[in-house]
């Protein structure tokens, strides 16, 4: 079992920078070996979307909307995963969600609302 909590989301202007985290905690039977982890996103009304993903060994890939402009990275040490976002546009407003696969599941947080005013 993985439990992950996001935090970070706020109300900003179109422009600006914010900084999502998440926090994770798990079994020794897990934790080390958590494959990826990823943030998404769901705007009100619309699925929930891919946005980045890093691998175990901190390779990042980024969905064509967060690229250039989104940073991910994985703190090991304080078992961290964070997004920096930067230049942030009214259609970037959306709950964001962490995750971690560990083998065959995947584990969720609860969500972190941004709200990007124009």
């Amino acid at each position: 079992q993985v439990r992950l909590v996001e935090s970070g989301g706020d109300v900003v202007q179109a422009g600006a920078s914010l900084r999502l985290s998440c926090a994770y905690s798990g079994s020794s039977s897990h934790i080390p070996f958590i494959a990826g982890m990823e943030w998404y996103r769901q705007a009100l009304g619309e699925q929930r979307d891919w946005v980045a993903t890093i691998t175990y060994d901190g390779t990042a890939n980024y969905a064509p909307s967060a690229r250039g402009r989104f940073t991910i990275s994985r703190d090991t040490e304080k078992s961290v995963l964070s997004l920096q976002m930067d230049n942030l546009k009214p259609e970037d407003t959306a709950v964001y969600y962490c995750s971690a696969r560990v083998v065959d599941n995947t584990y969720w947080g609860q969500g972190t609302q941004v709200v990007v005013s124009s």
